[in-house]
């Protein structure tokens, strides 16, 4: 069993052992955060557990508003989809169309039982009351710069710095880091 792998069952059994906290307790479901910088393989790391468990994922991406979005992103997490869904309702949230530079349209989001909330920001503090689990994915930053700007192109280099910069203002203030129950590496393996 390679490396990664064995994060991933470790994940999974963690979901599976996560309090269910969002909703009225007769129907919460347990809300996985999977978050740390961008580039670090928190998509990937979500795209997989999907598969595995069958959970719906929510990708912070959508929920800024551009590239200075990330430090307000909480506020609309908090407003669209937690306070809804713990009420019991579906959550709803106004995708982020990058292309445009807007707005666009409105995504429904399921009451599965595992609810993955995917990228910077999905672990801040407005989560607190409804988490599950909380998965921490860090790699260097030269190496995130490298596989951002091969996935989105060169030109946005200075889009990625400044993101970079605005990362360090939020996981200092939400102390993200700190209250992840696991931790992994840029390349899928706990960190313990």
């Amino acid at each position: 069993m390679s490396a990664t792998d064995a994060a991933l069952e470790v994940i999974t059994s963690g979901i599976r052992h996560a309090p269910a906290r969002l909703g009225p307790d007769e129907d919460a479901l347990t809300l996985v955060c999977i978050d740390g910088p961008a580039g670090s393989g928190k998509t990937t790391l979500a795209t997989r557990l999907s598969q595995r468990t069958g959970a719906h994922v929510v990708h912070m991406d959508d929920l800024y508003e551009g590239w200075s979005g990330l430090l307000e992103v909480s506020t609309r997490l908090h407003e669209q989809i937690l306070v809804p869904m713990a009420a019991g309702e579906q959550g709803r949230y106004r995708r982020y169309d990058w292309h445009r530079g807007e707005f666009a349209e409105w995504v429904d989001v399921p009451r599965t039982p595992v609810l993955i909330l995917e990228g910077c920001g999905a672990g801040s503090a407005v989560v607190q009351p409804y988490l599950g689990l909380l998965t921490w994915v860090s790699a260097p930053d030269d190496l995130r710069l490298r596989r951002g700007l091969k996935r989105d192109g060169a030109q946005l280099e200075d889009h990625w710095r400044a993101f970079m910069a605005d990362e360090q203002v939020l996981y200092t203030r939400e102390r993200t880091a700190e209250r992840a129950h696991l931790r992994l590496d840029g390349w899928g393996r706990l960190d313990e």
